[in-house]
């Protein structure tokens, strides 16, 4: 008996192990899109099918835009600006929209990110295969396809290389010169293809969007290396009796910046491509694998698993609801910290809507930055999960905004300081896009900035903080000169604005209010680190004094707008008025918890369901409601199969495709990197206070730990449970001073001390709003807080601190 426990407690420990092997796998070839599996370096990325007869890698180079060089500032925004002021204080709401749309845009509303193409690899002879399988290594970064015909092994290995700028595919047969293709490649832009020798040159150009002139021509060039022989005509490349071959695929475009477009795109690719050849393969492997793994083994994440895991990744999704597969909430957590690395590095373009995969010259909202969340949900796992440098992409983006957005703010409205609206792109626009419902909301650019007040929070580098200062002040500039005093409630609001995409247009909606909040009080203290003159310090503390405060409507809800006129049955995608919660600070259970309830109302309100970015945004939601069983409940409704966007109507609940990608639908990034942002909030939070160890656990992970997530103060975690109860705890802090640990469950280690006041160190400090006002006649309702026991332990730079859980109650 004895022996048989032994063997069963074996077994599972086997399966626990096997299921955490971080793979996306597949027993057939990908049939589209949504199938395919990404890899990238931040500047190349590639779509692998997997095929047998017929490979395809769909190429993406982070610079290939429609278009050219130009600015949407309509100058005709502040002549009409009081007149629109002046119908939406009227209550005339549509009559303004109407003088908006005609005097706030212009033709251009933005350029879209295109495609470079396709490869194609054709294996004519490669018919009656078995035992195929192909999959993602998210431990690696590399794709693998593997099958057999006529007792012979073929293996395909591809990875966009991170440290040779290049995309590298090695193919094998198990038997000597047996392998055979050709190489072609296509595209519905206008190119040309020249082979010579044992390279594929193809030249590609961008296109006319909205009266735009394209500026951009790329360049792929394809090289390959084989034992076999290659012979080249017109535009093929034919490999004929090799063993293995090695394609090494460069591209590359004339973009400088925003403004200059002159670089030699030919030259680029030929120098990417002349330093990766004459690097040996399996030293090429390894140098990529190594620089991708600094960044992504940073963090692990084990969560139970079960046979289940084992199975191949679309019916894994496809069984997630059943419960028994909470290994695949840890691996799609891990597919967003590898699609983060993949697509946004220092030196590159910030992840866009796609991250930086797109097949179409036509892609969905143009594949463009939408910041009016989606931009800035792509960031939200970036310091978290302990992938800092991946932020980098979007402050070299602000350092452009402040710039274009300066001369929008002064253009459109006369303000001093920088703005942009819900929209931007590689040409760095600021102005109004689309129409006035959705496009007319000025606070784009300063949700943008708090991303660089977050990095300080997470690092403490006041080097940066110095650096990016101006940048914030500029947000803050120009609130303080576009507010305007609402002439009925008398407080200091932006108009016009829209709570996005929801409408109307209208003046002081609530997600506009704590943005300006955020905006001139972030402000606020990052100039007092930098000592910035007291004159500045004091006119932002006037006007915090006058913006309005958050309002608890006649439904017990957080009010989207001025008015109580938020709708109960209203299950809108955007939860704009939420921002508060997350991703600010603004609205707490233990500070303000009556507010803290009526963001649950607005919660319960809008529902569980959404399109897949809500989702995401969704379980952050819940993180911070503390409530880890709602917040899984969203993550089964994420994880939920769509094989493909032609398949919408049988699945109508499909979130997630094949290949791991969130599906709005159709495909947006943003829903995956809210996810880990999601997943990671769940286990630790750090933005009220103190450092909440395991703040939203759910009963489904009853086990499992959590490695090298980063709390506020520089502190990175690990964490052990076991019965969803903390058991350990391990602080590495980098930079020293004072942790604040929250727990429920109390808590023993050296230097531990029960907390007493608040907290010294002000990198995870609360945030002070004005007191809400409540609906007349209501009683407002109070949270279901569980009980907390909280600690300070002083660190030291460098040092590590172990801290366990205690049986007794204190």
């Amino acid at each position: 008996m004895k022996n048989t426990l032994i063997l069963i407690y074996l077994s599972l420990c086997s399966i626990f192990t096997s299921a955490q092997d971080l793979k996306l796998w597949y027993s057939q070839p990908a049939q589209n899109w949504s199938e395919a599996l990404p890899i990238g370096n931040s500047r190349l990325g590639a779509m692998v099918y997997g095929g047998i007869e017929r490979e395809e890698l769909q190429l993406n180079e982070e610079t290939f835009w429609a278009g050219s060089p130009y600015n949407n500032d309509n100058s005709n925004a502040i002549h009409v600006l009081p007149v629109v002021r002046k119908l939406i204080f009227e209550g005339k709401n549509q009559e303004a929209q109407t003088l908006i749309d005609a005097n706030f845009l212009t033709k251009q509303h933005g350029m879209s990110y295109l495609t470079l193409g396709s490869l194609f690899l054709e294996f004519p002879e490669h018919k009656n295969v078995s035992g195929f399988y192909r999959d993602l290594n998210l431990e690696n970064a590399t794709t693998t396809t593997r099958y057999q015909v006529n007792n012979v092994t073929y293996t395909r290995t591809t990875f966009a290389s991170f440290t040779n700028n290049v995309i590298i595919m090695h193919i094998k047969a198990s038997k000597a010169n047996t392998l055979n293709f050709k190489v072609t490649y296509n595209c519905p832009l206008e190119y040309e293809v020249n082979a010579q020798n044992d390279k594929l040159v193809i030249t590609c150009q961008s296109k006319e969007q909205e009266g735009l002139k394209a500026a951009l021509q790329a360049e792929c060039q394809v090289q390959v290396k084989t034992n076999g022989t290659i012979h080249s005509a017109g535009d093929i490349l034919q490999v004929s009796e090799g063993t293995e071959a090695i394609l090494y695929i460069s591209a590359a475009t004339n973009y400088v910046n925003y403004q200059n477009v002159s670089a030699n795109q030919s030259h680029r690719t030929s120098e990417y491509l002349k330093e990766a050849i004459q690097i040996p393969y399996e030293k090429a492997l390894k140098s990529h694998t190594a620089s991708y793994q600094k960044q992504f083994d940073r963090v692990l994440l084990h969560l139970p698993a079960s046979e289940v895991s084992q199975i191949e990744t679309p019916k894994r999704i496809e069984s997630f609801g059943k419960g028994k597969d909470m290994a695949m909430a840890a691996l799609l957590f891990q597919y967003g910290r590898y699609l983060l690395i993949s697509s946004s590095q220092p030196g590159g373009q910030p992840a866009n809507l796609q991250g930086i995969w797109n097949n179409s010259i036509h892609a969905p909202w143009d594949s463009k930055y939408t910041i009016n969340i989606n931009t800035e949900m792509n960031y939200w796992p970036a310091e978290v999960t302990n992938l800092s440098e991946t932020h980098s992409p979007l402050f070299s983006m602000l350092k452009d905004l402040s710039a274009t957005g300066a001369k929008t703010a002064q253009t459109m409205y006369n303000c001093r300081g920088w703005m942009a609206h819900h929209n931007t792109d590689l040409w760095r626009i600021c102005g109004v896009v689309d129409f006035a419902a959705a496009g007319m909301w000025p606070s784009g650019g300063a949700w943008l900035a708090q991303h660089i007040w977050q990095h300080y929070l997470f690092t403490g580098d006041k080097e940066f903080l110095k650096e990016y200062y101006p940048i914030l002040k500029g947000t803050a500039q120009f609130y303080l000169d576009f507010l305007v005093e609402h002439p009925t409630y008398k407080w200091m609001v932006v108009s016009p604005s829209v709570s996005p995409e929801h409408g109307p247009i209208t003046a002081g909606c609530t997600m506009d209010n704590q943005i300006v909040f955020d905006a001139l009080h972030n402000t606020l203290l990052a100039a007092e680190i930098v000592e910035e003159q007291t004159n500045f310090q004091d006119s932002l503390k006037l006007i915090l004094g006058k913006l309005p405060p958050m309002q608890i409507g006649k439904h017990n809800q957080l009010q989207e707008w001025l008015e109580d006129i938020d709708n109960p049955q209203d299950e809108h995608r955007h939860i704009s008025h939420l921002y508060g919660l997350y991703p600010s600070n603004q609205i707490s259970p233990y500070s303000n918890p009556e507010l803290f309830q009526a963001a649950k109302t607005t919660l319960d309100h809008r529902g569980d369901k959404a399109t897949g970015w809500s989702i995401g945004w969704k379980i952050n939601f819940w993180a911070r409601m503390l409530d880890g069983n709602h917040a899984f409940q969203i993550i089964k409704n994420m994880i939920q199969l769509l094989p493909n966007d032609n398949a919408a109507k049988e699945y109508p609940e499909g979130r997630t495709y094949p290949n791991m990608l969130d599906a709005h639908p159709p495909f947006q990034i943003d829903g995956n990197f809210g996810y880990t942002a999601g997943v990671a909030e769940m286990l630790l939070q750090s933005h009220d206070g103190a450092v909440h160890l395991l703040p939203a656990l759910p009963t489904a992970w009853k086990e499992g730990s959590i490695k090298g997530l980063v709390a506020r103060g520089n502190f990175v975690i690990d964490m052990d449970w076991i019965k969803c109860r903390l058991k350990k705890a391990t602080i590495h802090s980098k930079i020293g001073g004072v942790i604040r640990i929250r727990s429920y469950v109390p808590l023993k280690g050296e230097g531990l001390k029960k907390a007493n006041g608040e907290c010294p160190n002000l990198l995870f400090a609360a945030t002070p709003i004005n007191k809400p006002l409540v609906s007349k006649g209501l009683t407002p309702q109070l949270p279901d807080i569980q009980k907390v026991y909280e600690y300070d332990l002083e660190t030291q730079a460098g040092k590590t601190y172990v801290i366990n859980a205690t049986k007794e109650r204190q």
